[in-house]
């Protein structure tokens, strides 16, 4: 009996209806002492909202369970994508409920405010959904969902408390994966930026002989089997496949820089699982190597149907550190686990000149072996400033250090390309389209 007086007395509130007829009840109770015509209206009044209240709160009480509420969530979330949750409820009072439910979402989201109001009938169910956005991988903890009802009178709100404490994992962007993966499959990539490169000459992987049809290079034509069919026939050519295509990260301090809530790190990530996705659609094998001061996670190159979850549960763990980058040890393992010419895409970030000379040396050395691709990153708040008009002293000297930077990056891709080494200077939101460009362009053009 103590437990269900403690349970009622905290889930019982009180609502601004009730408040409001108190205050009128006592503004009655006032003016009685002046205006006597009032008589016992007051005390009438009092009681009558009495015993309102009291029936109100055996309206609420008087089942059990009067709702049924439930979340619907993912087995997994996205990094950087709007995922949906889903509210499922139910009323199961024989009239109609005014509903607020509040979910007690991750504390990773910072937002106590996740609440909706609603209206149900008698028996009604209702589905109410909302989108989350994580900027973190890791493990997310959803609480309860608390519901508060009211009765058509509205005196008074019971609180209901639903325990489903969710614990769901946030993975590296798999759904912009598979969205890249439906352009790649039904050859629409143009659509979300990705060009269409022109082939110059063609591929020596021969695929099949076919008839002629207008338009066809001549020099592709099969005069052997031509003179056999008595039609002219072509020797048709295909992608080469099989390369090897490796995304090295950079999981060093360079890559700890925040851009709209994500990291540097949590970008190259995301464009590294998509970039492999695209490359085993095009029967490449796909591969994946991290790198900080130490050796980090190493997945060999392969085309298998598991690669794809092998690298996406590889990259769920990987966090940045506040070191330098071991070039030595990343020439050394590269050398080791590369025993191919495979395609290099090397995501880091230089903010210097300087920085990259450090760094040259080693990426000279893999050049030589490899078809390296550097992929660093515009920093887009300076960017911005050097664009900004000047208003004054302060203004010109903030824009003068800013277009030095920017102009620096600049210098960064020309010493790159002095040396023999591709690159490509992105912004953080079009790193995922310009690494896929310049894969394919690569790959039309033979260079792998």
């Amino acid at each position: 009996m103590k437990a269900f007086f403690a349970n009622f007395y905290r889930n019982l509130f009180l609502t601004n209806r009730l408040f409001a007829a108190l205050g009128v009840v006592a503004v009655l109770f006032l003016l009685s002492f002046f205006l006597k015509w009032l008589g016992d209206i007051p005390l009438i009044c009092f009681w009558v909202l009495v015993v309102v209240t009291l029936a109100d709160i055996w309206l609420l009480y008087r089942l059990k369970k009067g709702v049924y509420c439930k979340r619907l969530a993912p087995e997994r979330l996205s990094n950087g994508d709007d995922n949906e949750v889903n509210l499922f409820t139910e009323n199961l009072y024989p009239f109609n409920i005014d509903l607020e439910l509040i979910d007690e979402i991750p504390h990773q989201f910072q937002k106590r405010d996740v609440s909706f109001e609603t209206k149900l009938s008698s028996r009604q169910q209702k589905m109410i959904n909302y989108l989350i956005r994580p900027t973190k991988r890791g493990e997310y903890h959803f609480g309860m969902i608390r519901a508060y009802v009211k009765s058509p009178l509205g005196l008074i709100s019971r609180r209901y408390n639903f325990e489903q404490t969710d614990i769901l994992p946030v993975y590296p962007s798999f759904l912009q994966m598979r969205k890249y993966e439906l352009m790649a499959i039904s050859n629409r990539l143009n659509e979300i930026g990705i060009k269409k490169i022109r082939r110059l000459g063609n591929s020596m992987e021969f695929e099949q002989i076919r008839n002629y049809v207008a338009g066809d290079d001549l020099r592709t034509m099969n005069w052997k089997a031509t003179a056999r069919q008595g039609a002219l026939m072509v020797n048709n050519y295909t992608d080469e496949k099989s390369q090897h295509v490796y995304c090295i990260i950079d999981k060093s301090r360079v890559m700890k820089m925040p851009f709209d809530g994500l990291s540097l790190l949590d970008y190259a990530i995301n464009a590294s699982l998509v970039l492999s996705s695209v490359a085993l659609i095009k029967q490449d094998k796909a591969g994946l190597m991290t790198i900080s001061d130490k050796k980090g996670a190493t997945v060999a190159a392969d085309r298998r149907p598991t690669q794809l979850n092998k690298i996406l549960e590889v990259l769920y763990k990987e966090k940045t550190s506040y070191t330098e980058t071991n070039m030595e040890l990343l020439f050394s393992t590269v050398r080791k686990v590369m025993n191919q010419r495979s395609l290099v895409m090397f995501f880091t970030n230089f903010e210097s000149l300087s920085a990259l000379q450090r760094q040259l040396p080693y990426l000279k050395r893999i050049a030589k072996y490899h078809l390296l691709v550097i992929i660093f990153f515009e920093n887009t708040g300076l960017k911005e400033l050097s664009e900004q008009s000047a208003t004054n002293v302060e203004g010109v000297y903030i824009k003068t250090i800013a277009e030095k930077f920017v102009y620096e990056k600049k210098l960064i891709v020309k010493e790159l390309a002095r040396h023999g080494i591709q690159s490509i200077l992105t912004a953080p939101q079009n790193l995922t389209v310009n690494t896929i460009n310049r894969y394919l362009e690569l790959k039309a053009k033979q260079k792998i």
